[in-house]
């Protein structure tokens, strides 16, 4: 895992985490990741790792949804994402 992955897994584990403790039951958690290429298939390992995360903190995936955009910095995927607690 790269330092700007590592640091954005770092990041949702923390929030993971306080939600949990505020008590709450669903958390909605949105991830970002630059596209190098949107017209190929690949693996979103920076977001994995940061589900990952959340998911050890005591929450479950629920449901998920994805939008590509172009801003001037470039090409990013935001993946919204609804977790139940565990």
């Amino acid at each position: 895992m790269g330092f700007i992955n590592d640091a954005k897994s770092q990041a949702a584990r923390s929030e993971a985490h306080k939600a949990r403790e505020r008590g709450q039951t669903v958390l909605v958690y949105k991830f970002i990741e630059a596209n190098m290429n949107s017209k190929s298939t690949a693996p979103m390992t920076g977001v994995a790792d940061q589900i990952r995360a959340v998911e050890q903190q005591g929450w479950r995936l629920d449901h998920m949804a994805a939008a590509e955009g172009k801003a001037m910095t470039g090409e990013r995927v935001a993946v919204i994402c609804l977790f139940r607690a565990v």
